[in-house]
């Protein structure tokens, strides 16, 4: 007889993945951070490999976005340059830190989880800000911003370490603090500079973690099967459920998990 034990562990994880590439698609950004806590708290994955695993998925699956935004000219490339600046080499140390400081996996695990902790209900905030920061913002392009390179890159700093740490932060908080820093910039810029400056900072991450052996390929494989789908449609529903419900009821969820994750901790 044939065993299809494995089929009632791989359905709940590809209906995971559907259901946060369903949110994504919907919202845009903010979708993404329930990834990492729903691994752990749900299907009982080490924060390590949770963090690992989730950051190539979501390298995976921005690569796409980016792409396309890259091809509506929706990317403003010396504001990513100036983030990667920042965040790539602090994602580089962070790394090297994990890799070799005498740091336990139990302990590591504890600082993971306090990491979401802080970033789930930011992340959270950030969704529900960033409408009213736009809300001035132009909607024509209207040329070049003021570089704000110093502000930009301390930021890129910032966005590395948490994203590195928790896989937090690539969406939510970074196209929120973006807004609040070039206030003149179209939302569709953005929203594309921030998915273009993802890629990277989750790419180099993810191989991070994989390299310390945090990333379980068989698990990512499994979300994507359910994540790609899920993206497509919610992409194709987007704008049929108003904003002003999605994003609340989103922000509740990402606080409840950070609850989730104290309470394990």
């Amino acid at each position: 007889m044939v065993d299809v034990g494995w089929v009632g562990e791989v359905l709940p994880l590809i209906a995971a993945g559907f259901g946060v590439g369903l949110l994504v698609g919907l919202t845009g950004v903010g979708g993404g951070a329930l990834m990492t806590p729903l691994l752990i708290s749900t299907f009982g994955l080490s924060p390590q490999v949770a963090v690992g695993t989730d950051l190539l998925y979501a390298s995976i699956t921005k690569t796409a976005g980016s792409w396309r935004h890259h091809v509506s000219d929706h990317v403003d490339w010396p504001i990513v340059m100036r983030l990667a600046a920042g965040s790539l080499p602090a994602a580089a140390v962070l790394l090297a830190a994990m890799a070799f400081l005498p740091v336990d996996m139990v302990q590591l695990a504890h600082w993971i989880r306090m990491g979401l902790v802080v970033a789930l209900p930011l992340s959270g905030l950030a969704i529900v800000l960033y409408p009213w920061l736009t809300r001035t913002a132009p909607r024509k392009d209207t040329g070049d911003v003021p570089p704000r390179t110093i502000p930009t890159v301390l930021f890129g700093v910032v966005l590395g370490l948490l994203v590195t740490l928790t896989s937090v932060g690539a969406g939510a908080i970074g196209v929120t603090v973006l807004a609040a820093l070039y206030p003149m910039l179209p939302a569709k810029r953005l929203v594309g500079s921030d998915i273009a400056h993802a890629v990277p900072l989750t790419l180099v991450g993810g191989l991070g973690h994989f390299g310390l052996g945090n990333v379980d390929t068989s698990l990512l494989l499994v979300l994507l099967i359910g994540s790609i789908p899920g993206i497509l449609l919610g992409a194709r529903l987007a704008g049929l459920a108003p904003e002003w419900l999605l994003r609340p009821i989103l922000t509740v969820m990402l606080c409840y998990a950070a609850w989730v994750l104290f309470n394990k901790g």
